[in-house]
């Protein structure tokens, strides 16, 4: 039973590893996407050799076309963040169930993997209930607005998009972490072993 019982804690503690990785890649990739989202808009308008794309472009006008382009990008870097955010409750949840349900682990580490969850869960809460919904809303507003002179909520936007990066990289650097402790409870293969 008690053989049972060790090694079901550690196909728990690797499967927790798994998600956690998922998690932590997720979040990075969505760095990534979003950012080269808006400079993807530069380079295609700048180095495109589509002859409809320009034509189009020609039609509009440069700067027209790059405003909805620009507008189009922020509407789906809106909905992946919106739909990241609740995908990573989901992956938290289920990290803190299979941390939790190691009660063979070693208690410091696995102690201190489900507090690290759980401050990465409340960085998530915060920022789907309250940044998020106020980037976007405000990001909205700002959408076709010319940006010189800088237009009013311009500085409110930029505040809530650098909370939004720093706490998304202290919830970054609290899942190295708690990959880190899951690794070293002792059982958990490493890689190459």
């Amino acid at each position: 039973m008690g053989v049972e019982r060790t090694r079901g804690a550690s196909v728990k503690s690797r499967w927790a590893l798994v998600v956690m990785g998922t998690w932590i890649m997720g979040s990075i990739c969505m760095s990534v996407v979003a950012t080269e989202n808006f400079y993807t808009i530069d380079r295609l308008l700048d180095t495109s050799t589509n002859v409809e794309f320009h034509g189009a472009v020609q039609k509009l006008g440069h700067a027209p076309a790059r405003d909805l382009l620009r507008y189009l990008s922020s509407e789906l870097n809106r909905l992946y963040f919106q739909t990241w955010n609740v995908a990573q409750l989901v992956l938290g949840v289920l990290v803190l169930w299979l941390v939790g349900r190691s009660p063979t682990r070693p208690e410091p580490p696995r102690r201190r993997a489900l507090w690290g969850v759980a401050v990465m869960l409340g960085i998530v809460v915060v920022m789907l209930a309250y940044l998020t919904p106020q980037i976007v809303s405000l990001g909205r507003s700002l959408d076709f607005v010319p940006r010189d002179p800088a237009p009013p909520g311009m500085q409110k936007f930029w505040i809530l998009h650098a909370a939004y990066t720093s706490l998304e990289m202290l919830k970054l650097l609290t899942g190295l972490m708690v990959a880190w402790w899951i690794t070293n409870w002792g059982d958990t293969p490493r890689l190459g072993v």
